[in-house]
């Protein structure tokens, strides 16, 4: 890292996921406490369209207010965000989230690990990084990044998600700093500080 790169002071909180990961997302989120100090962006696998049914579903069920991802947003601490559909989620250390369409990494963009690796290059020691159910192996090498950079890492007990497959990808080739059951996902995350 250079020395004189500028950073966020705000702290980072990074939920990814695919098959499986959406109801549990909607389970938590009504329970959800404001974290006044996080940036909180949700990675999710879905279709290329210009649907914003996600974005309404969570701006309807959550207490943090969701603003809309565009290329150059200014995260903001408070708030969530939302990797839009076709894009890959990249952090600035300006702050500002950019959108990038290259190639599909595990067949999917948004990727959960450029987003994860992205963000620990920025955020270091401040971020927190999710990882819930899915059906590939995305998610598991941006943890390794994130574990690199001093970030912690959360993985789903693949005992408990829909799709093991994405979390038990991660548990292959990195040791998390909190394993959680489904039901330790919410009160983890809002005693986050």
């Amino acid at each position: 890292m250079e020395k004189n790169k500028v950073t966020p002071a705000f702290k980072a909180l990074l939920i990814g996921g695919s098959a499986g990961s959406l109801e549990v997302m909607l389970s938590i989120l009504p329970a959800l406490k404001p974290l006044p100090d996080y940036a909180v962006v949700i990675v999710l696998h879905r279709k290329n369209s210009e649907d914003n049914t996600l974005e309404e579903l969570f701006t309807v069920r959550s207490a943090i207010p969701v603003n809309e991802v565009d290329d150059k947003t200014q995260l903001m601490p408070g708030y969530m965000y939302i990797a839009p559909a076709g894009y890959h989620l990249l952090f600035e250390a300006n702050g500002e989230l950019s959108l990038d369409a290259s190639e599909k990494i595990h067949y999917s963009r948004p990727s959960i690990d450029v987003a994860f690796e992205s963000a620990a290059e920025v955020f270091g020691n401040r971020l927190t990084a999710v990882l819930l159910s899915g059906a590939n192996a995305d998610g598991a090498q941006g943890l390794v990044a994130v574990k690199e950079k001093g970030g912690t890492v959360v993985v789903q007990d693949p005992l408990t998600a829909d799709m093991p497959m994405m979390p038990q990808s991660a548990l292959n080739v990195i040791t998390p700093d909190f394993l959680l059951k489904t039901r330790e996902i919410l009160p983890f995350v809002n005693n986050l500080n």
